[in-house]
C-alpha cells in the first residue's frame, strides 16, 4: 500500500473510527495493518492497551523504549505484566549506553541539554523500530497536553513514515482508571505517588496539589514532550 492509498483509508476511515470503541479501533487496526505494532510505555493508559490487546489481538507486537534511565518501579511493572500475560515486550535500547554518552556529551546531558538526550534515548530506537512496521499504535490522549489536543484516533505520522492510531485518544483519566480498577489491570505504582505523567527517573518528578498533570516531566523547563508525538 503507498502513500497516497494510506491517505485515502485514513480519510476514509477517519471519522467513523471516531466513535468507535478501543477495542473496535484495535480490531479494525491489526486486520488493516497486521504489520503492526504497539509502543508501551508502562504508564496508565498503555497498560489499559496492554490489557485490550491480549483480548483483541494477542500476537502483534509490543515493544518498550529501555533509555535505561526508567524508575525502578516501571521495570518491575514491566515484569509483572509479562508474567501475567505471557508476554515478551520487544526492547529497543539507544545507540549509546549511559557510560558512551557521558564520555561523548558530558555527565547528566539531560540536564544540560533534554532534547539531545531524548534524541539519543528515545528518537532515534523509535525511528529505527517504527521503520520495520506498517503502522503503530499508541496510548496519547488529546487532554494530555496542547500537544496532543488535535490528535485523531486514526491519522498518518509524516515523521516516521507510517499509519498511527491512538485508540483512547477521547477518554479521561477517569475512563483510565476505570478500566484499570474494573479489569484488575496492573499499573506502575508511583501513579499512587503523586506521578501521573512517568518518564525517566532524572526527568521526573511528582505533581504537587493543583499542578497540571504532566508538570512533573522536565520541570523548570519549557519542554513538554520528548519528540515522539508531534
Amino acid at each position: 500500500m503507498n502513500l497516497l492509498e494510506k491517505e485515502e483509508l485514513i480519510r476514509v476511515q477517519a471519522e467513523e473510527l471516531e466513535h468507535a470503541t478501543p477495542e473496535e479501533i484495535i480490531r479494525w487496526a491489526v486486520d488493516a495493518f497486521p504489520n503492526i505494532t504497539f509502543a508501551c510505555s508502562f504508564g496508565a493508559e498503555d497498560v489499559v492497551l496492554v490489557d485490550m490487546m491480549q483480548k483483541v489481538s494477542p500476537v502483534t507486537d509490543i515493544f518498550y523504549l529501555d533509555t535505561d534511565f526508567h524508575f525502578q518501579e516501571t521495570y518491575e511493572t514491566r515484569d509483572q505484566m509479562a508474567a501475567k500475560y505471557g508476554l515478551e515486550f520487544v526492547r529497543v535500547a539507544p545507540q549509546l549506553t549511559p557510560e558512551e554518552q557521558a564520555q561523548q556529551y558530558g555527565e547528566a546531558l539531560w540536564s544540560v541539554d533534554a532534547n539531545q538526550c531524548c534524541n539519543i534515548r528515545k528518537v532515534e530506537p523509535l525511528t529505527r523500530i517504527l521503520s520495520q512496521y506498517d503502522a503503530w499504535i499508541t496510548g496519547i490522549r488529546r487532554d494530555q497536553a496542547p500537544t496532543r489536543a488535535n490528535a485523531k484516533k486514526i491519522e498518518y505520522d509524516y515523521k516516521f513514515g507510517l499509519v498511527k492510531f491512538n485508540p483512547i485518544a477521547d477518554w479521561t483519566t477517569e475512563d483510565v482508571w476505570n478500566y484499570i480498577r474494573t479489569n484488575n489491570v496492573i499499573y506502575n505504582p508511583l501513579h499512587d505517588r503523586n506521578y501521573p505523567s512517568i518518564g525517566c527517573e532524572y526527568c521526573t518528578r511528582a505533581v504537587m496539589p493543583g499542578e497540571d498533570p504532566r508538570a512533573g516531566r522536565w520541570s523548570g523547563s519549557d519542554k513538554t514532550e520528548c519528540g515522539l508525538h508531534k
